[in-house]
């Protein structure tokens, strides 16, 4: 649902210049039909009590005051009321921060520090409603965990407004607060908006979860394991240990799924391969651990896609999505545990076991690492390796982007857009990434250092404080100032499931198909970035359609049968 009157082929984000120049409307009037529809079903009011000081934060303020008196103005279950910091509700409901947004403070305990720009309207829109209908849309599994919680939570998502990831796990910390207003509070808290808070705990990449002051997460985790882990404060990987420990089977007490064709990964080629799977006359189920979108989510801007001369990629495989979910299910944050092939082929998570005929891998690739000293020790508070997801927390402050491909240029060029001082450093002499990003980078002027590697990451307690760079050629040696370090050197295939069936992968650790699609073992199959080879999102997108009218065609007529084998 978007809510603002932007060109829908720009990045879903404001800068605080954009913030400022509020346009007359934030609402167009194309989306008040669509949002008039969606609050016909509110049943109990929603108050929105927002808090401003005119000394802090002015264009945010603005932003803020105009969302909410909109928003009020759609329906009269909306109502908003403004007050400043020095009033005493502010001093009641413990606010000192400007813009700050409460939500039904006398139901619950849920509050936005900071505007909610980008997709955390989204979010915004969607707690409304669970709240006016007294709903949190928790899972049933997850509200009986939470029905065993006895002492209070207070949960902060730090976020940042382009990142992707966030307004998920914004959502499993609001519903947990719908669900149990009694002991859970949750704070939305915008990064780059409040820099104080942020700085005070360490936030150096998003979402990053902090709850009760002792306990913190990086990233979006799927529902039931947040929940887990804020009623238990232990990670889900601890608890997981234990149970198996105690002898507790992945599969005790799960439901069984019958289906044709299971999709491991939700990006375009596994969407894809829902897609046509279906469409042959199959029935699917896609399974993706984390967010649907793989890579491409987080890719600032798509150039090269047919149809499409720029788009954002969160915005692409929104469509994607939305296409495939009008043809199969799609479980998001549902990870594969274990699989068995014998008769069936059977898939194991942590929600159900799921018998079926095939199995498509499209479970992508994850972003390679450097293996520099300081590189984990770092990550998430100064190493990243999502510009989009990361970037704004470093606005008016300097980073080094490593790599000399597509995507370590996209991202120097997304960070300098952003207002990040950025030096550029490749162990090449010349880049490998398309001319047009070279000239780009040319133009905007940004430093490079070629035929140089990153021998280490420098920090001190909390965070990076720059590198140690090694110039390969002459073998010496310099440490340059930099308060955050981007990885941009490639990708490394999720073969976990691959490697625990036995398929045959190549010298890179890829998954080895034939023409089909069909692996080393019939009835798996692999597609997209997984399998290698040049890793654009329309061979992602050809591979899926390929793998499923390869499974199709085989379950039909088993080319095992016949002595045929994988070319």
């Amino acid at each position: 649902m978007a809510l603002f009157g932007r060109d829908k082929t720009k990045a879903d984000t404001d800068t605080p210049a954009q913030a400022q120049a509020t346009p007359k409307r934030l609402i167009p009037e194309d989306n008040l039909a669509e949002l008039t529809k969606f609050f016909d079903t509110m049943q109990e009011p929603v108050e929105l009590v927002v808090f401003t000081d005119p000394k802090q934060n002015v264009p945010y303020n603005s932003f803020m005051e105009s969302l909410c008196r909109e928003l009020s103005e759609i329906t009269p279950k909306i109502t908003a009321r403004f007050l400043g910091l020095d009033s005493p509700e502010a001093k009641l409901y413990g606010v000192d921060f400007s813009p700050t947004l409460l939500l039904a403070p006398d139901r619950c305990q849920i509050r936005y520090l900071g505007a909610p720009l980008g997709e955390e309207a989204r979010t915004l829109i969607e707690t409304i409603m669970r709240l006016s209908l007294g709903k949190s849309g928790l899972t049933q599994i997850s509200r009986q965990l939470l029905q065993e919680l006895d002492e209070k939570r207070h949960v902060q998502v730090f976020v940042n407004p382009s990142c992707p990831y966030c307004p998920g796990q914004v959502g499993n910390a609001f519903r947990c607060a719908v669900e149990r207003p009694d002991l859970v509070s949750a704070a939305c808290v915008d990064s780059s908006q409040h820099q104080a808070l942020a700085e005070q705990y360490h936030v150096g990449s998003v979402p990053h979860t902090i709850i009760n002051e002792t306990f913190s997460t990086l990233g979006l985790l799927p529902e039931e394991r947040f929940v887990v882990e804020l009623v238990t404060l232990k990670s889900a990987e601890e608890l997981l240990a234990q149970q198996r420990a105690a002898g507790v089977a992945p599969a005790d007490g799960l439901p069984v799924v019958e289906l044709d064709v299971v999709v491991a990964g939700g990006g375009p080629a596994g969407l894809t391969a829902a897609i046509y799977a279906v469409r042959s006359g199959m029935t699917a189920v896609v399974l993706e651990k984390s967010v649907i979108g793989g890579q491409v989510t987080v890719t600032p801007v798509v150039e090269n896609y047919p149809g499409f001369a720029s788009v954002p990629g969160k915005r692409l495989m929104e469509m994607i999505a939305e296409q495939a979910r009008s043809y199969a299910e799609i479980h998001e944050g549902e990870g594969i545990e274990e699989v068995k092939v014998g008769k069936h082929v059977e898939v194991y998570t942590d929600k159900a076991v799921y018998v079926a005929k095939a199995l498509i891998l499209a479970t992508g690739a994850a972003w390679r690492k450097l293996g520099t000293p300081g590189e984990d020790r770092y990550f998430g508070f100064g190493v990243s390796y999502c510009s989009t997801c990361d970037g704004y927390l470093y606005r008016g402050k300097k980073a080094v982007v490593v790599g000399g491909g597509n995507t370590a240029l996209t991202d120097a060029l997304h960070l300098k857009n952003l207002g990040v001082d950025v030096t550029l450093v490749h162990r090449r002499p010349e880049f490998r990434a398309e001319q047009h990003l070279q000239d780009a980078l040319a133009k905007e002027g940004i430093a490079t250092i070629l035929g140089t590697t990153v021998a280490e990451i420098l920090g001190d307690e909390t965070r990076v404080t720059g590198v140690r760079l090694h110039d390969v050629a002459e073998g010496t040696e310099r440490e340059i100032a930099a308060d955050a370090v981007f990885v941009a050197i490639g990708l490394t295939p999720n073969t976990a499931i691959a490697q625990e069936l036995g398929l045959t992968l190549d010298e890179h650790g890829y998954i080895v198909t034939d023409r089909g699609k069909r692996t080393s073992i019939p009835r798996i199959y692999a597609a997209g970035d997984v399998t290698g080879g040049s890793q654009q999102i329309v061979n992602a997108v050809g591979d899926g359609s390929t793998a499923a009218l390869s499974a199709f065609e085989d379950t039909t007529n088993p080319y095992w049968k016949k002595g045929k084998a994988v070319a």
